[in-house]
């Protein structure tokens, strides 16, 4: 069904319909309003059981967005007229505001789970040019052949009209895409000859490209990365290969996993002494099972309910902690999954930290479990884009009072995004949020405070539990404005910990400790990989086919300094 036209009806004109139907005396037009009554009744009802709506869309679709409320550093005929623009800068409704908070403020957190490293530039309306088709250039890793004419040559003369001479151009291009399973095999048939008189067997030997085992480097690399980039569960590609007529059972298939991690921890440890002298951490956790833990939780729990106790003092959650730090010039991507919080994993790495070094940035929300257990030893910074979510979240109920709070960090991340677009310094930047952004900021705190101050809002509500959060965290939420460097949100880290949903929401959980602990090798190495520029598949590779230059010298493996070594392609 099509939207019926909007009914446009006061309360007053209601009433007046309802009290000429009870004697019975509707005139024509009140028919003409009941018939669209009815009409809006029977696509309202079909549009709920169709789709699935929040509130607030639901509230957006009857009624329509609303104009925007004046912002705190704007004069009232301002918000007027850009609330009249249409589809102007201040007529952005909270999904594109949404959109807009959710851009990091960093060059590096463009891609979505670091899955790239680099972003194709959009011109302005967001539309990509050109027909949106993938050039030649884009198949890197396509096998290329040269095809060549059968019966003509450079010099000869032309078939068509005999008199000039044939010369080169720039060949043509031509991409054809085959699909194959995620391990192929092959199947080699000796030859066999027996001596008639001694017995003797003669076995043809296998081809030089054949390999001495079953599964190639390549093949467990492949593994790997479906396993802990694609998420893909060992059972699911189970069923997938023996469908396509290569089966790998999926104990095998960890078998071969184990052995790429046996490869590669080196490389991870020192990673991990790498980043803890890095400058800036962000750092964020989320929910992992863990089978091992879970019987041991059931353990705890018998324990503390033998002993009367209904709640056990032993920890029983379990985390999968990412740490996405900046070391210079390079980003390593950590991850940990344990009954560590990301507090405590984010403590472990500054362990490492070398003396005399300056104190790092840490950038989180303000959960407790975020904090280290000296916060003196680092520069905490909490996320702006978690401040604003309390408000957009709200929106819907105290529409007015939360559009003065988005509007003006709509802007600070205007302003931030600017800074990213003309490449400042962090010092530049830094003055230039100075300028711009402290003023908006200021107001927002004096407005904070009056609501609070002057009783406008009660504290225990939902909006005064939203300004008590902002206000509690003011100094470590407007960081930027005093340190250089200093990023706006932690968007990069959220991100990361994308790679570790994917798997928990495919594969659910892992067996053991042990298994939690390669995936968390693994998948550092293949993130920051990512990252890097490189092709995960073939580091994997080159780390299994140098395993003893690996253990000599781990430095030299890095997935950074791998990009750009002779071992990459």
């Amino acid at each position: 069904m099509s939207r019926p036209e909007t009914i446009t009806l006061s309360a007053a004109a209601g009433e007046a319909i309802i009290e000429r139907l009870s004697v019975y005396a509707p005139s024509r037009s009140d028919c003409e309003i009941l018939i669209q009554v009815l009409r809006w009744y029977f696509w309202l009802a079909a549009a709920v059981k169709e789709a699935k709506l929040s509130l607030k869309k639901l509230r957006t679709l009857l009624l329509g967005q609303g104009p925007k409320p004046p912002t705190l550093c704007e004069p009232e005929a301002s918000s007027v007229s850009a609330s009249s623009r249409g589809d102007g800068e201040g007529s952005g409704d909270g999904s594109a505001r949404d959109e807009e908070v959710g851009r990091s403020t960093e060059a590096e957190s463009k891609p979505e789970s670091v899955a790239s490293a680099a972003e194709t530039s959009k011109p302005q309306g967001g539309h990509r040019p050109g027909t949106g088709r993938l050039g030649a250039d884009a198949y890197k890793g396509a096998e290329r052949m040269e095809c060549h004419h059968e019966d003509l040559a450079v010099g000869q003369r032309c078939p068509v009209c005999g008199q000039g001479t044939l010369y080169a151009l720039p060949p043509g291009v031509e991409i054809r895409i085959d699909g194959q399973a995620l391990l192929s095999a092959r199947h080699y048939a000796l030859e066999k000859l027996r001596c008639s008189a001694c017995g003797q067997i003669f076995t043809a030997g296998l081809p030089d490209d054949a390999g001495e085992e079953k599964y190639s480097a390549r093949a467990r690399a492949v593994l790997a990365v479906s396993r802990y980039y694609l998420g893909l569960p060992g059972y699911r590609v189970q069923g997938y290969q023996a469908m396509l007529g290569v089966p790998v059972p999926d104990a095998t298939q960890w078998d071969q996993i184990e052995a790429v991690g046996d490869c590669a921890y080196k490389v991870f440890e020192h990673m991990e002494r790498d980043a803890a002298q890095g400058e800036l951490i962000f750092h964020d956790d989320t929910a992992v099972r863990i089978l091992a833990l879970i019987k041991e939780n059931s353990a705890i729990l018998s324990a503390a309910q033998a002993q009367g106790v209904s709640t056990p003092t032993e920890r029983t959650g379990m985390h999968t902690t990412a740490l996405v730090v900046k070391v210079g010039e390079h980003t390593a991507i950590l991850y940990y999954s344990s009954r560590r919080h990301a507090g405590e994993n984010l403590q472990g790495l500054l362990d490492k930290r070398e003396a005399g070094l300056d104190k790092p940035l840490a950038m989180s929300d303000a959960l407790s479990s975020n904090a280290v257990v000296d916060e003196a030893a680092v520069i905490r910074c909490h996320c702006l884009a978690h401040g604003r979510r309390k408000f957009s979240d709200l929106e819907a109920v105290f529409p007015h009072e939360c559009q003065v709070v988005l509007e003006v960090i709509r802007q600070v991340f205007d302003h931030d995004e600017q800074a990213r677009k003309e490449q400042l310094s962090p010092e530049a930047r830094l003055a230039y949020h100075q300028a711009q952004s402290h003023p908006l900021m200021d107001g927002l705190k004096r407005w904070l405070d009056q609501q609070l101050d002057d009783h406008l809002v009660e504290p225990n509500s939902a909006l005064g539990k939203a300004i008590g959060y902002m206000q509690r965290h003011w100094v470590t939420l407007t960081r930027f404005l005093s340190v250089p460097g200093v990023p706006l949100d932690n968007n990069l880290a959220e991100r990361a910990l994308k790679l570790f949903i994917r798997q928990r929401k495919n594969s659910l959980f892992y067996k053991s400790t042990h298994s939690a602990y390669i995936a968390s090798v693994l998948t550092s190495l293949i993130a920051t990989c990512i990252y890097a520029g490189s092709n995960a598949v073939e580091y994997l590779v080159a780390l299994q086919e140098h395993r003893g230059e690996v253990c000599a010298d781990p430095a030299a493996w890095l997935p950074w300094a791998y990009a750009s070594s002779r071992a990459s392609p």
